[in-house]
């Protein structure tokens, strides 16, 4: 089955786009682009020209890259943390061996 066409307007002007996305993945992403087009061009106009979507494609991509460098921060304290518990866990199994073998020596020598 072929995707079928969808027809998007943003910033007045009506687009076409063939997806495998659904129409309402699309009309929703479309949505945000011509949301963020009216709060940078600071304009309720339905005609807006072509280099306000250059710069709504721009903030779009600084948003991408903020959202993640923030989600390689936070999978770095992800994994200090769970290196943290391991070494804890690990410190006691240790600790919980040594124990077990000093009771071990004490009951056959008894």
């Amino acid at each position: 089955m072929s995707p079928a066409t969808v027809a998007l307007t943003i910033g007045g002007q009506t687009y076409r786009v063939r997806s495998a996305a659904t129409e309402q993945e699309l009309r929703r992403l479309a949505a945000m682009v011509d949301a963020r087009l009216r709060i940078i061009s600071g304009s309720p106009q339905t005609s807006l020209p072509p280099q306000a979507l250059l710069l709504v494609a721009i903030a779009l991509a600084h948003d991408l890259e903020n959202e993640q460098a923030l989600r390689k921060q936070l999978e770095r304290e992800a994994q200090a943390t769970l290196q943290l518990l391991l070494d804890r866990i690990d410190g006691a199994i240790q600790n919980a061996d040594a124990a077990l073998t000093v009771v071990t020596r004490e009951q056959s020598t008894s």
